[in-house]
C-alpha cells in the first residue's frame, strides 16, 4: 500500500520536525520537574525553558509583558478559561456561525444562564462582514469571539476591521488561533485583539496537549479555578498576578517544551515560506478537484486569505465513506464528517450528509502526496458513483 500520506493537519500536524522530538526526549530525560518551584538547579533550569517560552511565544503575538502568556490544555481549555472569565449574566457577546464547538458550548451553556449570544453568518465565500457586527453592538455587549481561521472552510477572518469595532465601541475581542498561529502573523496591537487563543499541536508543530492565552494588559479575566501555583503558598486565596491568575497545578512542562522546539523550527524555517509553500499545494489540489466529475467544494473559487484546508464532497457518497475508502485502499488520511463545527454545516447545507471530507496541508508534505491523493479522489468518484 504504500508510506502514510497524512492530510489531516487541520487537526493536529504530523509528524512534528526531527528537532522537536529530540528536544522533547532530551528536555524529559534532564529536565522534566516543576519549574522554578525548588531552589534546585533542575528546578530552576526547567523554569528556565518555561520563561523562554513564553518569551518567544509572547512575541510571536507582539505582546508587551510575557508574564500576560499563559500555558493551558489547548485552545478548548484557553478560550474556556477566557470565555468563563469575561462574561457575566446580562453581557451580551456576539460570535459567528464559523466557530469550533470550543466556542459555541461554552456559548451555549452560558446562554442558560443569562448570557445573551449572536451568531454571524458568513457569505458564499466563507467570510463573515464586519459590519455585521457592528450593527448588533448593543449597550451591554461585552465581547466579541471570532474564530480566526475556519477549520472547515480554510477562510481567514477579517480579524484588523473586526479588532477596530471593537476598539471603537469598548467591546472586548477574542480570537480563537487555533488554525492560524504557526501559520500566519498575528499582531495584537495592530489587529487591536485583546485576547488571543492558541494551541500547541496544530501549525505550532509542538505536540498534543498544550495550549494558552494571551491576555493584553488592561484585560480582566477572572478566575474560575483556583490551586497551586508554586509561589505565595500561605495566600489563601488564588493569585491575582500573571501568569499564575491563570494557571493552575504542575503544567504539562514537557508540551512547553515542545512548543518552543517547533516555535524555534518555525523561525528558523521561516513561516510565511511554509505558509507560502502550504498554499501552493492546496492551489494545486483545488485545482485537480476541478478536473474530476462530480466534485463539490466549500468557499474555496478564491485562495486569497486562506490556510491550506480544503473541504470537498464526492456527489453520491456520504463524506465518511470517501474517508474510509481514502484509508483503507489509497493510506490517505483525511477528516471527515462535522469537523466539531455544526453551524458551517448546517449554513453550507452539508449537515444533511454528515459534513465533507477535508484535507489539511502541512510543512511535510509534498506535490507527490498531492498528486496521489487527487488520483484516489478521481478513482473512487469514477468507481462508486
Amino acid at each position: 500500500m504504500g508510506d502514510l500520506i497524512y492530510l489531516d493537519n487541520g487537526a493536529t500536524s504530523f509528524p512534528k520536525p526531527e528537532e522537536v522530538y529530540a528536544y522533547m526526549d532530551s528536555f524529559y530525560r534532564n529536565n522534566g520537574v516543576n519549574p522554578g518551584r525548588s531552589g534546585y538547579d533542575l528546578s530552576i533550569e526547567t523554569g528556565n525553558v518555561i520563561e523562554d517560552t513564553r518569551k518567544i511565544m509572547s512575541d510571536y503575538f507582539n505582546g508587551k509583558n510575557h508574564n500576560r502568556l499563559i500555558f493551558s490544555l489547548n485552545s478548548t481549555d484557553a478560550l474556556n478559561l477566557a470565555i468563563s472569565g469575561l462574561l457575566e449574566p446580562g453581557d451580551h457577546v456576539i460570535t459567528t456561525s464559523l466557530e469550533h464547538n470550543s466556542v459555541l458550548r461554552p456559548l451555549y451553556h452560558m446562554s442558560l444562564n443569562g448570557i445573551e449570544v449572536d451568531h454571524i453568518p458568513f457569505n458564499d465565500q466563507g467570510f463573515v462582514n464586519p459590519d455585521d457586527f457592528a450593527a448588533k453592538i448593543k449597550t451591554n455587549t461585552k465581547l466579541i469571539v471570532l474564530n480566526h481561521a475556519s477549520n472547515v472552510l480554510g477562510t481567514v477572518q477579517p480579524a484588523e476591521e473586526i479588532g477596530q469595532i471593537c476598539k471603537d465601541n469598548g467591546v472586548i475581542f477574542l480570537i480563537d488561533a487555533s488554525q492560524t498561529a504557526g501559520k500566519i502573523p498575528i499582531d495584537i496591537e495592530k489587529m487591536n485583539i485583546d485576547v488571543v487563543a492558541f494551541t500547541g499541536h496544530k501549525s505550532l508543530l509542538g505536540p498534543v496537549g498544550i495550549g494558552g492565552l494571551y491576555v493584553k494588559e488592561g484585560i480582566v479575566i477572572k478566575h474560575t479555578r483556583a490551586g497551586g501555583t508554586g509561589v505565595k503558598s500561605a495566600v489563601k486565596s488564588h493569585l491575582e498576578e500573571y501568569p499564575y491568575r491563570l494557571e493552575y497545578g504542575t503544567m504539562n512542562v514537557v508540551g512547553v517544551a515542545g512548543l518552543y522546539a517547533g516555535m524555534k523550527w518555525l523561525q528558523k524555517k521561516g513561516i510565511d515560506k511554509i505558509h507560502k509553500e502550504e498554499m501552493a499545494l492546496t492551489e494545486q489540489f483545488r485545482d485537480g478537484l476541478k478536473e474530476i466529475d462530480n466534485i463539490i467544494t466549500y468557499c474555496q473559487d478564491d485562495l486569497t486569505n486562506h490556510i491550506g484546508v480544503i473541504s470537498f464532497n464526492i456527489k453520491g457518497l456520504e463524506p465518511v465513506n470517501t474517508g474510509t475508502i481514502l484509508d483503507g485502499e489509497y493510506n490517505i488520511a483525511c477528516r471527515t464528517g462535522l469537523q466539531c463545527a455544526p453551524m458551517v454545516h448546517e449554513q453550507l447545507g452539508t449537515d444533511k450528509l454528515h459534513g465533507t471530507v477535508r484535507m489539511g496541508f502541512g510543512p511535510f508534505n509534498t506535490k507527490a502526496h498531492v498528486a496521489t491523493a487527487l488520483k484516489a479522489v478521481r478513482e473512487i468518484a469514477e468507481t462508486y458513483v
